[in-house]
């Protein structure tokens, strides 16, 4: 099956309620692309070629049948939640992070970076609070495309 246009995103889809879920499990970087050649959890496949300036969200739906939907999920990541208990801590990290181009995603009062053992130990070192957990992150981390000396 081509994909070409993305259906809907079953948050918001009227028929996702009723209907059973053939899921497609991706890494989150790859979210970010346009072409994709994916399996679904029952062996479908699904090629996926999005226009230029769009790519895949969690919750997508890619098709649908009578009876099914098909549905783009992610695989949960490797990531550190840092929680800074003051604005001198998190101005702190995100200066850290900053020199490293490491990107990272805000969810409430917490700021969430791709897992690196470099950063656990800086955090450790500065006492700061924070957790290595598996998450399902609802955007990829992207890096920012540019370069400097330093």
């Amino acid at each position: 099956m081509i994909v070409k246009e993305i259906i809907g995103n079953i948050n918001s889809y009227p028929a996702a309620e009723s209907k059973t879920k053939d899921w497609i499990a991706i890494e989150n970087e790859a979210l970010a692309k346009r072409v994709h050649h994916l399996n679904t959890a029952k062996n479908g496949e699904v090629s996926v070629r999005l226009a230029p300036g769009k790519h895949l969200h969690v919750g997508d739906i890619l098709a649908e049948t009578e009876d099914t939907l098909v549905v783009v999920d992610v695989l949960p990541e490797d990531v550190l939640v840092i929680k800074p208990n003051a604005i001198h801590e998190m101005g702190f990290i995100a200066h850290e992070l900053g020199n490293r181009h490491l990107p990272a995603q805000f969810i409430d009062d917490t700021m969430v970076v791709q897992y690196d053992y470099l950063i656990e130990h800086l955090l450790e070192h500065k006492s700061m609070s924070f957790e290595r957990k598996h998450v399902k992150m609802p955007h990829p981390f992207r890096h920012i495309g540019h370069s400097h000396d330093h």
